[in-house]
């Protein structure tokens, strides 16, 4: 175990690997300040998950030996308690977990410290239930109703068993605060930071997301339409992929996957970043800012936290294509207070180096208040020293 955990024994925990998203980038950081801490998680997909997962102490539980977990890990949501429980945590002294699911119901010895930086209550357990059950095939409607509350109340138990909630927003924290009981401290993850010189842009508007039905996706196609703007969207996959194409006009381009390079140059050259979904924070809007681009954004969810109005964006106040377009056409007629230059700076507040500094000194001061700094000697690599 490296320099910052001298004495301890850690382990990480994360609900899968079966692709590279938010929570994947916030796990690296955390293996980053831990290399040497096991991470356990449901399952595991070699191929689809990060690169730099390759080279790690991956454990995945026992659904991993079902034939079709892996791709299908979301329909077995009622194994996925019992898969937790059955792992033993109890040589570590220091258990992280990222959770938007159910590893935060791992169990821990009772002086074992257990930190959850939790990205969202069960979406769809919790505040998106009917959302989910209205969207859902006549058969999968009937198992959500038989399944769906025996998880809520487990999801409620487990939940209490967190010595520590991290939020990755003041927008989870209250929901936290609402289905768990718990308070919790907000740290926001890092966001990868685009390098160099901002640049003039061009004239398109921009959508990074996957394609799902409440990233909203349809907003800013239909608002580009409207108004006859260049759109370029960026992503692939999801349930809704085949009905936005359907919607795709004229001056709508629509890229799939690119590269990295590829993506860092269509951030750099993009006339404004369109956010019209509610996400509990929402990295791709940091990312742009990173840019120097300004976001014009849903005026709810995470994006409240990250974009300043008027200043590195604006929001618009209807989650309707309507008040989209008359954000845009603000946009266009004033743009924002802040320079390009400005928003890029602005965005280095989020990145990997104030999340490891931030989320160490809170590990640290948690070790210290729970007895286990000065027992152990242990100090989280990165972190500033408590007085």
């Amino acid at each position: 175990m490296h320099e910052g955990s001298k004495g301890l024994n850690v382990a990480l925990v994360h609900d899968w690997f079966i692709g590279n998203a938010g929570g994947e980038r916030v796990m690296l950081d955390l293996h980053e300040l831990w290399p040497n801490a096991p991470i356990y998680t449901l399952v595991y997909d070699r191929e689809r998950a990060p690169e730099w997962t390759r080279e790690c102490d991956i454990r995945p539980t026992s659904l991993q030996k079902i034939p079709g977990a892996v791709r299908h890990h979301k329909m077995l949501l009622s194994l996925m308690p019992k898969a937790w429980e059955e792992l033993d945590l109890t040589s570590y002294d220091l258990v992280i977990s990222s959770c938007m699911s159910c590893c935060k119901g791992v169990i821990t010895r009772p002086d074992a410290l257990h930190i959850c930086y939790c990205h969202s209550p069960i979406r769809y357990v919790w505040d998106r239930y009917y959302e989910y059950l209205d969207s859902t095939d006549p058969v999968r409607k009937v198992a959500m109703k038989h399944i769906i509350p025996k998880v809520r109340q487990w999801d409620f138990l487990a939940a209490q068993r967190v010595d520590e909630f991290v939020s990755n927003s003041d927008y989870v924290g209250r929901r936290i605060k609402k289905y768990y009981r718990r308070d919790s401290t907000t740290i926001y993850p890092a966001s990868p930071v685009q390098a160099g010189a901002v640049c003039e842009p061009d004239d398109y508007y921009l959508v990074v997301s996957r394609f799902i039905s409440y990233k909203r996706v349809d907003l800013a196609i239909e608002a580009c339409n409207r108004l006859g703007r260049r759109l370029v969207v960026v992503g692939s996959g999801g349930e809704e992929e085949k009905n936005l194409r359907q919607l795709v006009g004229p001056s709508v381009e629509f890229r799939g996957a690119v590269s990295d390079k590829e993506l860092v140059d269509l951030y750099l050259h993009a006339r404004a970043f369109l956010f019209p979904g509610i996400e509990d924070f929402g990295l791709t809007p940091v990312e742009a800012m990173s840019a120097g681009v300004p976001i014009l954004a849903f005026g709810k969810g995470g994006a409240l936290e990250s974009v300043r109005n008027g200043r590195t964006g604006m929001f618009f106040e209807q989650q309707t294509v309507e008040s989209l377009v008359a954000c845009m056409e603000e946009f266009e007629r004033k743009d924002v207070a802040y320079t390009r230059e400005q928003i890029a700076e602005y965005a280095r507040g989020f990145s990997r180096e104030v999340f490891r500094e931030r989320f160490g000194t809170f590990v640290s001061r948690k070790l210290e208040e729970y007895g286990l700094s000065q027992a152990k000697g242990a100090q989280v690599k990165g972190s500033v020293p408590i007085a």
